[in-house]
């Protein structure tokens, strides 16, 4: 059916921002340090290699002053850009952003998942968290998965699965003590979006041939054509069940969804499909009725002379980068006469040996600090952090690190642990991240997920939105059963550990960026390439954005790398040892930042994604 274009479709300045770069940026490394990547833009102040006439990054070249918005598609950039233009602060367009998302990224975010959200306040320059993770429920034990019989993907397209969902209270709350505007207003353009549909982009009809959109009829009705193919650009989505449960959570607040007629169909949903005698969802009414947020501080750390400040457990996000920019710290990575520079070998090796040694920590020490002592000071200590660093060869690659020892080094150390080298399978998520300032200073970072791309599968019938299955992100065969800590092993009311990780880098402990990524557990190593590019290369924010990223996730250390690295640089890297995958994507990493000394507000958005800057106020044709 032919329906007008819904009136929070880009206008045509918006459509005219939206991002038209190529991934494929040209070979970066082995060769004389430069400046990489599209001009115009300058680099942060202080940084490596700028220019006496540096200023702030830029991705349009324009500079803005009245709020900033950088999303990963451009029809929910435009409704939090127009909550800016009517005068609402930042955490009132990251709610509507986040609802808008919900509607047309429905496979990667939405209402049944769960995220975080950080946030600064310039009046009061606080930075914290509104951490709306999704929690197991009361009756989950740490062997359910392995008791179903199933393998992963059995187990994460099942009810088993399914974590109590967090979204929706998390926005509320974040509006409630910290926006402008009502819960229904935030979800006005997303309703209307819902309502009147609109034309998908190639990354949901590429989605949509995920065999996840056919396992329950309701996703498959929605998310395929009537013929049963997958959905292709430019075909009109209209969702009228999810702009219904819109209206009634405007109507009657996140009470219908945690205790009203909505958790009814949450529950019956997520028990709707089994895996052997024991795997069916557990969630409950009473679970739902329990669940609650968490305001949690961020954990910071300093990197030449730059503050970044991200998500703290059940994240391991912050723990994991900071850890790994303090055993970088010691390579001048940003000097290509010592052999490093960016893409080099010397610099993507020791990149490479500090993930894998921060990875292995992260799969042992690393949980829900409300449920296990997480040793956070431990893993934080410089003399921990040298020994950890000292393990790295710049003549070849390391053997497989075990986990380290950082309880000693603890200052509010719990009971001691055995660590072991734990051999974990990171499963790819698909998530997704934006960026907002407003006029007034404030800032939001937002990394909000349903796990993998679609989730469980499963929709809730009646009701449109899609369950997550995050509880997948803990250990699937108990890691306690191996000597080691189980930090993340299943518990009643327990958070999964995640890789989201919404930062906030900080000079003199002023914001000047906020920048954050999908992926999984690349999430980490994607805002690691960011920091560095910035800090180390003299970057601007667009062409971090754009330059090639590198990822390991686990100890034993397969690379993953995008493409845009030289021949020279790879083959150096395979004569070091490493095993080196083919270039693949790696995160959509959205950012804004502000100039400390002129106040003007730039973004930068991410074309592996729709990525998409909106500045205010808008240029005038």
């Amino acid at each position: 059916m032919i329906r007008r274009p819904p009136p929070y479709a880009p206008s045509g300045v918006a459509l005219a921002f939206v991002l038209a770069l190529v991934i494929a940026a040209p070979s970066w490394g082995d060769r004389p340090q430069e400046t990489p990547g599209v001009p115009p833009g300058t680099q942060l102040p202080g940084t490596a290699q700028a220019p006496a006439d540096a200023g702030p990054p830029s991705w349009t070249g324009k500079a803005f002053r009245e709020g900033v918005v950088a999303v990963s598609h451009p029809l929910a950039a435009e409704a939090g850009a127009r909550i800016l233009e009517n005068g609402g602060n930042a955490i009132d367009a990251a709610a509507a952003v986040q609802f808008a998302l919900n509607v047309v990224e429905p496979q990667f975010s939405g209402i049944g998942g769960g995220g975080f959200m950080m946030i600064h306040l310039a009046k009061t320059n606080e930075t914290f968290a509104v951490e709306s993770r999704e929690k197991a429920p009361a009756a989950a034990t740490p062997d359910m998965f392995v008791a179903t019989g199933s393998d992963f993907t059995g187990a994460s397209t099942s009810g088993i699965s399914v974590g109590l969902p967090g979204t929706l209270l998390g926005v509320a709350t974040a509006l409630r003590n910290w926006g402008t505007i009502s819960l229904g207003q935030a979800l006005a353009p997303a309703i209307t979006l819902a309502e009147q549909g609109f034309a998908i982009n190639r990354f949901l009809a590429a989605d949509s041939a995920s065999f996840r959109t056919t396992l329950q009829p309701e996703t498959h009705a929605l998310f395929r054509r009537p013929d049963g193919t997958p959905l292709q650009e430019g075909d009109l989505l209209v969702q009228p069940d999810l702009a219904r449960t819109f209206r009634l959570i405007a109507a009657q607040g996140p009470d219908v969804f945690y205790r009203g007629e909505i958790s009814h169909a949450i529950v019956a949903a997520q028990q709707r499909t089994q895996i052997g005698p024991t795997g069916v969802g557990r969630m409950t009414l009473a679970d739902l009725d329990q669940y609650n947020v968490k305001i949690r501080q961020p954990i910071t750390g300093d990197y030449r002379g730059f503050t970044l400040a991200s998500m703290s457990p059940p994240s391991s996000g912050a723990l994991t980068i900071i850890q790994m920019l303090k055993m970088l710290e010691r390579f001048p990575l940003g000097d290509a006469t010592q052999g490093f520079g960016f893409g080099g070998t010397r610099t993507l090796h020791v990149m490479i040996e500090a993930m894998r040694l921060a990875f292995a920590d992260r799969a042992v020490w690393m949980g829900d600090e409300d449920f296990v002592h997480v040793p956070k000071i431990g893993l934080l200590a410089k003399p921990y952090v040298d020994s950890r660093a000292a393990k790295i060869s710049l003549a070849s690659r390391m053997a497989t690190p075990a986990a380290g020892n950082p309880l000693p080094f603890d200052a509010a150390r719990g009971p001691r642990r055995l660590m072991l080298a734990a051999a974990l399978t990171e499963h790819p998520g698909h998530t997704t991240h934006f960026a907002i300032v407003d006029k007034w200073g404030n800032i939001v970072s937002y990394t909000t997920t349903i796990e993998q791309g679609w989730g469980t599968g499963i929709m809730v019938p009646g009701y449109g939105f899609l369950l997550n299955n995050e509880l997948t992100d803990f250990n699937f065969v108990p890691n306690v059963a191996t000597g080691n800590p189980g930090a993340n092993d299943v518990a009643p009311f327990k958070r999964p550990r995640s890789s989201m990780s919404p930062s906030i880098l900080l000079r003199n402990g002023t914001p000047i960026a906020a920048y954050g990524s999908p992926g999984g557990a690349t999430i980490i190593n994607s805002v690691l390439n960011i920091t560095l590019d910035l800090i180390d290369h003299g970057m601007t924010i667009q062409q971090a954005i754009d330059a090639p990223r590198i990822s390991v996730t686990s100890a034993g250390g397969f690379v993953s790398r995008e493409a845009g690295f030289s021949d020279a640089a790879i083959a150096g890297l395979q004569a070091l040892g490493h095993s080196v995958g083919s270039p693949a994507p790696i995160g959509s990493v959205q950012a804004v930042v502000i100039d400390l000394q002129t106040g003007k507000q730039y973004g930068g958005a991410d074309s592996r994604r729709e990525g998409t800057v909106i500045g205010l106020p808008r240029p005038r044709n």
